[in-house]
């Protein structure tokens, strides 16, 4: 059985509404309730710089379902390793659906949207690649509108792929793990005829430090940093 790919905005939307109190949920209904272009324009204002200020919605008119807090856009930026940037580091290209819900939004709401941020894997702000990018407008208070979802969905397994760069007990956790598969995969009496305990040490020890040299060299050649350094970082090196 094919193994169905991640839907980002649905796990966001999950992170959410899972852990959330009366405190936060209220909030949010306070905030809608009680508060009363051309593709040129919208294409400059998605590349330019912004103090990310936030945009003057009328909240009657928002879908409360697309409203997420900076804590939820931080956790699955962490457990699948993406990045939530300023609009203007993506190097993929806006598709005309985006461009007309942002056009429409301003329209209905009438006001002018800037301050855009995306959430996407981090290849996406070096290359021209489409992996379920989502983009934002910031509404103040660590909260931001989920203007428009495109491209693939995730794979299905890149939460348990990206699990040992979350952090570095994780790092250190998969090393150890890969290091007792390694000793268990050589076979007994490979150095003596009768293997001991003390030898079986000594090949995982072995093993651990080569595993952990290989992943240092591939980690600081290429410039790797963990899920939770890189999700509002910029630098192309920090993948």
């Amino acid at each position: 059985m094919l193994l169905k790919k991640t839907n980002i905005h649905d796990k966001l939307y999950r992170e959410e509404f899972k852990n959330a109190d009366e405190h936060v949920i209220n909030w949010v209904n306070d905030f809608i309730s009680n508060s009363s272009g051309p593709n040129e324009r919208i294409l400059n204002n998605l590349a330019s710089t912004s103090d990310e200020d936030e945009v003057d919605f009328n909240f009657d008119l928002l879908d409360r379902n697309r409203i997420f807090h900076e804590k939820s856009i931080k956790k699955i930026c962490i457990d699948y390793r993406l990045r939530f940037l300023d609009s203007r580091y993506f190097k993929g290209n806006f598709p005309q659906e985006a461009l007309s819900e942002i056009n429409r939004l301003e329209q209905e709401h009438k006001t002018s949207l800037s301050g855009f941020k995306i959430m996407a894997p981090s290849k996406l702000f070096v290359l021209s690649k489409t992996d379920d990018p989502l983009l934002f407008a910031p509404m103040g208070n660590g909260y931001y509108y989920l203007i428009h979802k495109w491209g693939n969905d995730l794979h299905p397994l890149r939460k348990l792929l990206m699990w040992p760069f979350k952090n570095f007990e994780n790092l250190i956790f998969t090393v150890l793990l890969s290091s007792i598969l390694a000793t268990a995969l050589v076979p007994d009496g490979l150095f003596t005829k009768e293997q001991s305990f003390s030898q079986d040490v000594m090949v995982f020890f072995f093993m651990f430090k080569s595993i952990a040299a290989v992943v240092l060299y591939y980690g600081f050649a290429s410039g790797k940093n963990f899920n939770t350094a890189i999700w509002r970082c910029q630098y192309d090196k920090a993948q």
